[in-house]
């Protein structure tokens, strides 16, 4: 059974496993260490909320983050607009985790009054778009080898 929960400080080895996880199956580089972690997802000052999905024993096995974009954020994500990202552990791929996720993140964000959110996923993570299309986010923009796409949230 997983559980899911605000991510706390605790959590960013964790985390730091789960990003690991995902750069030995995927090759795709990017920070993933424990500091990392704890300075951009859990302690974030932009952060509106940052959600751990935990196993039985209290294994992070994916985590989903929310910021709120500011002016020279590196994606060039419309000040003001929501950003997220979403990690899943390979090993618990298939299993609803990234849907429930954006269940707790979308109430956070209608909660803070956040309207557009924006994924920046990589030209070459079919599955990380693939993901966020099915939960309902579009493709507004294409650059810089990243597919960026906005899920509206409905007033």
């Amino acid at each position: 059974m997983i559980t899911y929960r605000d991510a706390i400080p605790t959590d960013a080895a964790g985390m730091s496993r789960v990003l690991q996880d995902i750069i030995t199956l995927t090759g795709r580089q990017r920070a993933s260490d424990e500091a990392f972690c704890l300075r951009s997802y859990i302690e974030n000052p932009a952060n509106v909320k940052c959600t751990v999905a935990v196993d039985e024993a209290g294994q992070v096995m994916g985590f989903q983050s929310l910021t709120i974009a500011g002016p020279d954020n590196a994606y060039g994500t419309p000040e003001g607009w929501g950003s997220i990202g979403t990690h899943v552990s390979p090993a618990a791929h298939g299993k609803g985790i990234g849907r429930t996720l954006f269940q707790h993140t979308r109430a956070a964000a209608e909660g803070a009054g956040v309207e557009q959110i924006d994924a920046s996923i990589g030209a070459d993570n079919p599955e990380g778009q693939g993901y966020y299309g099915a939960i309902g986010f579009a493709t507004w923009r294409e650059a810089n080898g990243r597919v960026q796409k906005v899920f509206r949230i409905a007033k």
